[in-house]
């Protein structure tokens, strides 16, 4: 009985329709009714938008939860494999790899880096030019 009346009242014809818009013009006048379908409109468009940003926070959130579970089997069967096989470096020689200097540092220099001299000869170079041009 209950879908009876639902399906009767959204049983319009054309001429129920247009008796509806027609009193809608009387009520809201001809310069109103653009304003509310905008605001309608615009009501509408907010309301899809949010309801699809809460679908894929809950999508992101399932997704995240289903990484989640994968990462934890892989770390069982990574610590169920780890007892099997030996590792090749230790944890403090894959951080601080060992590496020989060949020739060793002398701290007492006085000298310049060749890369210092370097730009500060092509500094003077330059400033000669310019003193030259004018």
């Amino acid at each position: 009985m209950y879908l009876g009346i639902i399906g009767e009242f959204l049983n319009m014809g054309g001429s129920e329709i247009m008796l509806i818009l027609a009193v809608v013009l009387l009520l809201f006048g001809g310069k109103k009714l653009p304003e509310l379908a905008r605001g309608l409109g615009k009501g509408i468009r907010d309301f899809k938008d949010a309801s699809e940003g809460v679908k894929r926070e809950i999508h992101r959130n399932i997704n995240a939860m289903d990484i989640d579970d994968e990462l934890r089997a892989e770390e069982r069967t990574a610590s169920t494999s780890t007892s099997t096989r030996t590792p090749t470096q230790t944890l403090e020689d894959q951080m601080y790899p060992k590496t020989e200097v060949k020739e060793p540092i002398d701290l007492n220099k006085e000298a310049a880096p060749a890369e210092t001299t370097d730009i500060a000869a092509a500094a003077e170079k330059m400033e000669t030019e310019k003193n030259k041009t004018n």
